[in-house]
């Protein structure tokens, strides 16, 4: 434990390594939910039992507490992989995360025990997704060329389809038009889910997810997770796995069959989804991160998403922070060929290697 002492306080950092148990959970939630309304669920230290179980990962979890009252936390998973090596980072699969400090002290003891962690474990990099950039000497590299866009949601559905834009309310209509169907549901509908998505990383040329990440989402959180899934006929043709945290609503997941384009499938997906999110209440619609000037940052702005700030900072051991990202440019060979594989191959081999990208 590494004490922090001033002259009235005293806090430690607590190290919790394994899936954390429930009174950790509660404790951590409770300290989340005291400043809200506005909070992700992607914040909540539930995605270190998520990740646990569907990626194999070793969480840890940093606690800063203070007379018993928890003043911060810093979420961590730790990957080990035979082709990457291996990273300790908060959170892989998620957009933000990181630090959630009563003040900058805390944060800063949070960071000075996760860098002796990293040490500890021999990682490559630690690496925290936060939004905006947390001071520390150590954190000296960081990523900010991409951002989230997000759309500030009004109080009903009619509001939010006169806002839209003629052209996109047009391709809403043509969805409709082509006789589209629309289903929610949890696991009932994740084989549906997992057969697009797993289909539209391969095109991508990105190792996808296994099936098993997704089944403990929709377990861990079976109130504000869910899954839409859009099919033409009998034949589904887009699907989206939908986060409900308490203000704001994300869509980590999304995928629409290409043959199925000129039908506007991923049009009505997307409408539906941000429906859902008015219906719930919620007040802004995430719908990811984007790099600006690209065709997924043109496609969320249409529906009036803007840009927000995402700064991804890291402690370097050893390598560079694009080292184990596939943008890097020594993996566009390997692209091209992970494009050209039977689905059902890279269904086999993906989940084994993204469990071991940051």
């Amino acid at each position: 434990m590494t004490p922090l002492l001033t002259k009235t306080r005293k806090v430690e950092v607590r190290l919790h390594q394994g899936v954390p148990d429930q009174g950790l959970l509660n404790r951590l939630e409770a300290h989340m939910l005291r400043d809200g309304p506005m909070l992700a669920l992607s914040r909540h230290p539930g995605w270190l039992v998520v990740l646990a179980r569907g990626l194999g990962h070793t969480p840890y979890c940093l606690e800063a507490v203070e007379d018993e009252v928890t003043r911060g936390w810093l979420a961590l998973s730790y990957l080990n992989s035979l082709l990457f090596g291996r990273f300790l980072a908060s959170l892989p699969y998620l957009n933000s995360a990181g630090v959630l400090a009563d003040d900058d002290a805390t944060a800063g003891l949070l960071i000075d025990r996760a860098v002796e962690l990293a040490d500890r474990l021999g990682v490559r990099r630690l690496e925290v997704r936060h939004e905006h950039a947390l001071k520390h000497p150590k954190l000296a590299h960081s990523r900010t060329d991409k951002v989230h866009m997000r759309l500030d949601l009004p109080g009903t559905v009619q509001t939010l389809w006169a806002g839209l834009k003629a052209n996109v309310r047009n391709q809403v209509r043509k969805g409709q038009k082509n006789e589209l169907t629309v289903a929610w549901g949890g696991h009932d509908l994740l084989s549906d889910f997992y057969a697009i998505f797993s289909r539209n990383m391969r095109d991508l040329g990105t190792p996808v997810y296994g099936r098993s990440l997704f089944a403990a989402v929709l377990d861990q959180f079976p109130s504000r997770a869910e899954l839409c899934v859009v099919r033409q006929d009998k034949t589904s043709v887009a699907a989206a796995l939908l986060l409900h945290g308490w203000g704001m609503t994300e869509v980590p997941s999304a995928s629409s069959l290409r043959s199925h384009n000129h039908t506007c499938a991923n049009m009505l997906l997307y409408w539906h989804l941000l429906e859902r999110a008015v219906q719930r209440g919620q007040d802004v619609f995430d719908f990811g991160r984007s790099t600006p000037g690209t065709g997924t940052y043109s496609f969320k702005k249409q529906w009036g998403a803007s840009p927000m700030p995402a700064e991804w900072q890291y402690y370097l051991r050893t390598g560079g922070i694009g080292d184990a990202r596939p943008d890097n440019p020594r993996y566009q060979r390997l692209i091209r060929i992970w494009q050209r594989l039977p689905v059902c191959l890279t269904r086999l081999l993906g989940p084994f290697i993204v469990r071991g990208i940051p």
